[in-house]
């Protein structure tokens, strides 16, 4: 302690004969602001443009980076998942950069150290797939923590470091530039949304992940530039601990960890505009005002309706209403809860009209998104100056870091309900192995290997096939390889799942039958009910009827209740289908499109990251087979013609799909706006600014 105390005390007398450590009496902006929002607008740039493509990258451009173990993509209930324990992590360090910034270093050192680990994230990031011998999916949990122990350090200390510039004679100025402070980290958010999208779309993830990570280091340098014009309040040291715990300093934090479990409900619905509606974006008609918008760039719409809605909620809203009733912080928290209801729900409906078959437009969610950004500037912006407002003097960052921390909650509140929705896949672990087995013949090194010890290793047989492929076989219900209920799973010699060796899956290749005689007849796919109709006549091998559920316009899952005859259980034998082919009338809009011409071809390839990927994944593969045809032109294939392609799984549903799962989160903020109404008529608050140098 004496030698934390020695520290401190050291390191504040350097901050004093070098910098200043408290405002002087001034009525103008502090000097140092300029160097904080130039700061904030491109770190956000880096932090948004990361964070808005991962969705997309983890579902569908992981599995395709080499190096990559398996050969499917990532699924999206297990993608949302990953999403939001990343944003939680992001959101829960900020307490100990605080806790290194209120009692060591103080904001400036805190802020330019972890800043440099922030970098090193992203350049970890741009990194992945440049190697075959290294896992880019580890490459990605390590550049996330990076990225989530510099993000998160630094956050509370941006925020309570904007705050440190003013005392009470221009204490009056904090609003409006918390305001502007808002308005850089939607300024970088807007442009990052747009750009690295198309980059990802068109030049891959290095390109998309690497110019995030150049925005991070001019925000660092930026940063650096201001250090001489900044207030530098030193860190509290044992002075520090001692007001923390202290009765005002417990209070504090009592107090406002009252409203932010209320505001957590708030950011476990709001975080999922990266997630669960980019998703959702994909089943949408993306043409809007003229453009195709791709599904991760509809972000974009929150950051630009947040710089409109600032001024509009600031001087018009809130003076209208203050004429009607006193508009207190709290009272626009709980009325910005209530509006949260109303946007979800109106995505709730959107993700009904796309489970029934259709593709509604993107105009609906960009509406909901309105709503929604009507409920940030309400909650968030306010919590944000109001944490500050009620934190005393050597607790900004901490309080601060305790409402990032309710972000947090929040988070992993959704990240827990994807997990506990996600039933256990009993082929994953054969599917791991034989893809491992599939780079074995890419390289040709299969035949060193023993696959018959490294499958009985993981606790299945392994047996050749006469087409070139081999097959794995799983245990049953009983748990004992060997007996009636063993299912075999078949894989090409590349490693991917086809199917099924025995007649576990007979049935549901003949439901897909019918349902593609259906879609050639109507050029859509049959109804809940239709395709319900045609596959409950079939039965699987244990007697039990088929199922179908449609989950878009283009996908259908058609499921075995499987040996155990329990519905979602790890053993349904699973089949979905993603309809490739494009009716006519589809056909026709394409080909409209193309004639209207892209007004950016000029600066992207011909083909997107993805097709050129796939090319050169089947040229490969060609040469390796010495054949011509290894790979099929989409363009063969007539329009209204179904084709496929299936993923066969055993196990892997997700219990809550759909509109229902959209729906369990507005119903929850409701019954938390209802709630938040008495608790905040009898909160006190109490304001704390900073205090002036003589």
């Amino acid at each position: 302690m004496s030698q934390m105390s020695d520290f401190t005390s050291s390191l504040s007398q350097r901050l004093r004969h070098k910098y200043r450590t408290a405002p002087v009496p001034s009525t103008k902006m502090p000097r140092g602001i300029p160097y904080i929002i130039g700061n904030e607008a491109a770190e956000r740039f880096s932090f948004y443009g990361m964070k808005g493509i991962l969705v997309i990258f983890m579902t569908s451009y992981l599995f395709m980076l080499p190096g990559a173990i398996g050969n499917e993509p990532m699924p999206e209930s297990k993608a949302i998942e990953n999403y939001h324990f990343f944003t939680t992590a992001v959101y829960f360090t900020p307490i100990f950069g605080a806790l290194i910034a209120d009692i060591l270093l103080g904001k400036y050192l805190t802020i330019i150290s972890l800043s440099i680990v922030y970098c090193a994230g992203h350049g970890v990031l741009a990194l992945m797939g440049v190697n075959d011998g290294v896992n880019p999916g580890l490459m990605l949990f390590l550049g996330l923590g990076l990225i989530s122990i510099g993000s998160g350090g630094i956050k509370p200390c941006v925020s309570a470091h904007v705050g440190d510039q003013f005392g009470a004679t221009n204490g009056h100025l904090v609003s409006k530039v918390f305001g502007w402070f808002y308005f850089a980290i939607n300024t970088g958010a807007f442009l990052s949304t747009l750009m690295t999208p198309w980059f990802l779309e068109w030049y891959g993830p290095h390109l998309a992940f690497g110019i995030p990570g150049v925005l991070m280091v001019i925000a660092t340098i930026v940063f650096w530039m201001g250090r001489k014009v900044f207030i530098h309040v030193p860190p509290g040291g044992l002075k520090w601990f001692k007001e923390t715990f202290s009765w005002r300093g417990i209070s504090a934090i009592l107090k406002l960890s009252v409203i932010y479990i209320f505001v957590a409900v708030f950011w476990a619905l709001f975080d999922q505009t990266g997630s669960s509606w980019v998703l959702q974006a994909e089943n949408l008609d993306r043409n809007w005002l003229g453009v195709e918008w791709l599904s991760s760039q509809i972000q974009a719409v929150n950051p630009i309706m947040i710089l409109i809605l600032i001024p509009l909620f600031s001087f018009l809203i809130y003076p209208a209403v203050n004429r009607v009733f006193k508009l207190t912080p709290i009272r626009k928290i709980s009325i910005g809860l209530f509006i949260m209801v109303i946007g979800f729900s109106m995505v709730a409906l959107l993700q009904e009209s796309i489970d029934s078959g259709l593709r509604p437009s993107i105009g609906w969610q960009i509406a909901a998104y309105a709503i929604l950004t009507a409920s940030e500037v309400m909650v968030s912006i306010t919590c944000l100056e109001f944490s500050y407002t009620q934190a005393p003097r050597t607790m900004k960052s901490i309080i601060m870091a305790i409402f990032l921390v309710s972000v947090s909650l929040g988070n992993v509140f959704t990240a827990v309900v994807n997990h506990v929705i996600q039933v256990d896949s009993n082929a994953s672990p054969a599917k791991q192995l034989a893809a491992s087995f599939g780079k074995d013949h890419v390289s040709g090194e299969h035949a060193d290997r023993d696959r018959a010890g490294d499958a009985a290793n993981a606790k299945m047989n392994y047996e050749e096939l006469p087409d070139g492929g081999f097959a794995l076989k799983l245990a049953g219900v009983d748990g004992v390889l060997g007996s009636e209920d063993d299912i075999r799973l078949g894989f090409a010699p590349e490693g991917d799942m086809s199917g099924f060796v025995q007649d576990e899956a007979n049935a549901i290749k003949q439901g897909i039958d019918r349902i593609g005689a259906y879609w050639e007849t109507n050029h859509r796919l049959p109804t809940v009910d239709q395709g319900t109709e045609f596959v409950e006549q079939l039965k699987d091998p244990w007697g039990q009827s088929l199922r179908y559920q449609l989950k878009s316009d283009k996908l259908f899952i058609v499921t075995s209740d499987g040996p155990d005859k329990i519905w979602q259980s790890q053993y349904d034998i699973r089949a979905e289908v993603d309809v490739t082919s494009l009716t006519r009338v589809e056909q026709d809009k394409a080909d409209a499109a193309s004639e209207g011409g892209d007004w950016l071809a000029w600066s992207h390839p011909e083909q997107t990251w993805l097709e050129r990927r796939q090319a050169e994944l089947d040229a490969d593969e060609a040469a390796r087979s010495q054949s011509d045809d290894a790979s099929t032109d989409p363009d063969e294939t007539p329009p209204g013609t179904f084709t496929t392609n299936i993923r066969w799984d055993v196990g892997g549903a997700t219990t809550m799909t759909g509109a229902s799962y959209f729906w369990f989160f507005t119903w929850l903020m409701l019954g938390t706006a209802i709630v938040f109404v008495p608790v905040g008529c009898l909160y006190r608050p109490q304001t704390y600014l900073q205090e002036e140098a003589e």
